[in-house]
């Protein structure tokens, strides 16, 4: 960390402020999500319609659209609308694994979710599959909520609709995310499942393709695990060697190289590349890795997420520190 102290002494006027916008910069998101808030569904639909077959930021779309109608009836009125529109079909099953998650989250840690709930829930993203068949969204609906049920559900069911994820969309960052806290030892599995899985995803993944990080957010996971059974936030004691040890720091540059070094030179950062990129610099900046979190940091100028962060301590210190530590450039947020 001394790399980054030596540069913060020597400043640079202003402030940096780190935005942490729910959408990413996904302007059209954002009135789309608005248009929920006051019980409004044709820009969402309009929205769907125009994101068409771009499965990384459909993904990311449906996601926080299911965020945003979880605690609202906008979907079901869409649905009532147009019964027949896949769309709709897709974001009520995303909308209903949001509830569901709610549901134990506020039950609390440990708690059984009701399995005819969990149930229904299945169905509405098998129905989803049907009404929209070439469409991954429901088949990563459907790898989230496997999680809810009591002692998980079979090998061969995970590995199914797995399958159906791959079949439409080989390196779906978000699918096999949900796969693989699947197998972390919070849900059904143990962290060396968990760290397998994650690399043999990051192995098969194409140059610029975002799932390598996979790597660096099985190493989050682990660390959350630890301090949430430590009952605490921020650095965990004892601790301080997992994010810089060797293993960590050479998969810290595999990631990086495999996909940052295999991205289009002076390509924009997408809205949907947002988080991941912010798990990236947050291990590159814990690991002492300057230049890979220089660059990181200044691809993402101030657009910040909570998450990694926030398990670490602050985010807004955090993301704040490092970068003007590093007096990281870039483009603006």
């Amino acid at each position: 960390m001394a790399a980054f102290r030596r540069s913060a002494r020597s400043g640079r006027p202003g402030r940096f402020t780190p935005v942490f916008d729910p959408d990413f910069g996904d302007r059209a998101l954002t009135e789309a999500r608005h248009d929920i808030v006051i019980g409004r569904w044709q820009g969402v639909r309009d929205l769907l319609r125009a994101t068409g077959g771009d499965w990384a930021r459909r993904t990311h779309r449906i996601r926080l659209l299911a965020h945003a109608a979880a605690g609202s009836s906008a979907v079901e009125a869409w649905r009532a609308a147009e019964p027949h529109s896949p769309d709709a079909a897709v974001l009520r099953a995303a909308t209903e694994v949001v509830r569901i998650f709610d549901t134990a989250i506020a039950a609390g840690r440990g708690t059984v979710v009701d399995r005819a709930r969990v149930d229904a829930t299945v169905d509405a993203c098998l129905r989803a599959a049907e009404a929209a068949p070439t469409d991954p969204m429901p088949w990563v609906s459907l790898l989230s909520v496997a999680r809810l049920y009591e002692g998980g559900v079979t090998r061969r069911q995970l590995r199914q609709w797995f399958d159906e994820l791959r079949h439409r969309d080989p390196y779906n960052t978000e699918g096999h995310a949900q796969v693989m806290r699947y197998l972390s030892a919070r849900w059904h599995g143990t962290h060396g499942a968990m760290y397998d899985f994650a690399r043999d995803a990051a192995g098969v993944a194409p140059p610029g393709s975002p799932l390598p990080i996979l790597v660096q957010v099985a190493r989050v996971e682990e660390y959350r695990y630890i301090a949430d059974g430590a009952l605490g936030r921020g650095p965990v004691r004892g601790f301080d060697q997992h994010w810089k040890h060797e293993l960590a720091v050479d998969e810290l540059r595999r990631t990086h190289d495999r996909w940052i070094g295999g991205r289009e030179p002076d390509a924009a950062v997408a809205p949907e590349e947002v988080p991941d990129l912010n798990y990236l610099a947050h291990a590159a900046c814990y690991a002492g890795q300057v230049e890979v979190a220089r660059e990181v940091l200044g691809m993402l100028g101030t657009r910040a997420a909570w998450v990694p962060w926030a398990y670490t301590g602050d985010p807004e210190e955090q993301f704040t520190r490092f970068r003007e530590g590093l007096g990281a450039g870039g483009p603006p947020g």
